[in-house]
């Protein structure tokens, strides 16, 4: 196995840290996971990275590093410039602290790039050039694929799409923005909005209950909403919805369809597909990993995934 070209792939949550040794093709050669230290500063976090590497690493085959971390990271794989949803994250050079702790190459993405990365190579968006994959968790983060290439924008900040606008005037958000997407359709907004854990509401919708089924339907207008900026803007040929909130996705995507159908025109969504994230929470690490194999090959993060 030591014979095996490898890298590591780390997707750091709010929650746990989960790491994977991978090879050149994607296969999960070892995998562990830690809880995230609290209150989750880069601090707290940063040793118990370096520390959970020397578990799935002891005999330190690997030749680099992908990580995902929450919130936007520069272009150029370095910082992370700021977690909406963790404290102190604010321009933390994250991949030259972890180098300078552990010794091997590390490059940074944004936590849903990431998940992009890994749905792209390996999972639900591995069939299409252009997607969009929204990941419905704590937060709501977002990846933008285009021409099969991760798209980044100007600073290497762009793809934020859990923070677009639905409701001016909506509960505040983390970002700075007011309304927006990740407030109606997070984890977060679920027990706000409801009292209850999504898996609960789930629970009860498939046993029947009204309110719950109500719930969903209305979640699913929600999220519906929401993406039809972004299909006016993207046009993209399949929407990937992953994160865990994605569970419940038999309860409200079928409303979501309807509700795109009822908002967007059929010339902006021909074709288009809504289809739930097949990576489950490997999607992370499995993009991290995806990440390194290709700096590792002199790639930007933003060249094409094929």
């Amino acid at each position: 196995m030591v014979d095996i070209p490898q890298v590591l792939g780390i997707d750091v949550g709010g929650t746990a840290i989960k790491l994977g040794r991978f090879s050149a093709e994607g296969d999960c050669l070892q995998s562990f996971s830690v809880e995230t230290p609290q209150p989750a500063t880069p601090e707290a976090v940063v040793p118990a990275i370096v520390a959970a590497i020397k578990e799935v690493d002891r005999d330190r085959v690997a030749i680099a590093t992908g990580m995902g971390t929450p919130g936007p990271a520069n272009a150029a794989g370095r910082v992370a410039r700021i977690a909406f949803n963790l404290p102190g994250w604010v321009e933390v050079p994250i991949a030259d602290q972890i180098e300078a702790l552990d010794g091997r190459p590390v490059t940074i993405a944004n936590d849903a790039n990431c998940a992009g990365l890994g749905e792209a190579w390996l999972g639900a968006g591995s069939d299409y050039q252009d997607f969009i994959l929204l990941t419905l968790g704590t937060g709501v983060g977002g990846a933008i694929i285009q021409n099969g290439d991760l798209f980044l924008g100007r600073g290497g900040a762009a793809g934020e799409l859990g923070v677009v606008t639905l409701n001016p005037d909506g509960p505040p958000c983390n970002s700075g923005n007011q309304g927006s997407l990740e407030q109606y359709v997070s984890a977060t907004a679920i027990r706000r909005r409801t009292g209850m854990e999504p898996h609960e509401l789930a629970k009860r919708a498939r046993e029947g209950e009204g309110d719950a089924i109500s719930f969903w339907h209305q979640y699913g207008r929600d999220l519906g909403a929401g993406l039809t900026s972004l299909i006016y803007v993207l046009t993209p040929e399949a929407i990937v919805i992953g994160g865990g909130v994605s569970a419940s996705a038999d309860l409200f995507l079928p409303t979501t369809e309807r509700e795109i159908e009822r908002r967007v025109q059929p010339a902006s969504r021909e074709g288009l597909v809504l289809k739930k994230a097949e990576l489950g929470n490997r999607a992370g690490m499995v993009g991290a990993a995806r990440l390194a194999w290709q700096r590792l090959g002199g790639q930007r993060l933003g060249d094409s995934i094929s």
